[in-house]
């Protein structure tokens, strides 16, 4: 899944220099932006290493000084990924953890490559909510509980930006973040936006 992921990625950024001669004159990348993403999240949870859909919103303020660009983001995304276990402590005990929420705050830097193309990478501040579920298996259920956990950690990324019209765009970003506690994740996603 990955593979064909990051194949797709590749093949989107090769497409750019075709892309971008249909393209219509580029817009000044300085202002806010916001936008919706969707992508692939491969968390490892449990006994699940099939990771899940990733899905939120992104806004930011972007600076631009001739080709390069700067900017600071904010975004807020959730995940479907969730994995259970069973026989932790008991024969027919069950723990469940899901990849709940996740916060973040950072900044880009880039550079235009070509008409309609920026090139930028990413780092910042991230916080992600695990949730645990366990279920002891028994009629009772007296040592049954819910809860979070949240986890600090710090996300890079690297990405692409095409321009499509005078204001709107698509990004595809691939990332990495590594949280308190040896717990990571990486993801791939797609977004689409408007600047301001």
């Amino acid at each position: 899944m990955r593979i064909t992921l990051i194949a797709g990625l590749i093949a989107a950024a090769s497409a750019a220099p075709a892309f971008a001669q249909d393209a219509p004159p580029p817009a000044p990348l300085s202002g806010f932006h916001v936008e919706g993403l969707v992508g692939y999240d491969s968390t490892e949870i449990a006994d699940d290493s099939e990771g899940g859909i990733l899905y939120g919103a992104r806004a930011g303020y972007d600076f631009q000084s001739g080709r390069a660009v700067f900017g600071i983001e904010a975004e807020a995304n959730d995940s479907t990924n969730e994995g259970c276990v069973t026989g932790i402590a008991a024969a027919n005990d069950r723990l469940c953890v899901g990849a709940g929420r996740e916060l973040f705050f950072g900044g880009r830097a880039g550079f235009i490559v070509g008409r309609n193309v920026l090139l930028y990478g990413t780092a910042g501040y991230t916080n992600a909510r695990f949730d645990v579920d366990y279920d002891d298996g028994t009629a009772g259920g007296t040592s049954n509980f819910v809860d979070h956990a949240d986890l600090d950690g710090i996300r890079v990324g690297a990405g692409a930006q095409f321009g499509v019209g005078r204001n709107a765009y698509v990004r595809t970003e691939l990332r990495y973040a590594n949280y308190e506690q040896g717990s990571d994740r990486g993801q791939a996603l797609a977004a689409f936006g408007f600047h301001f």
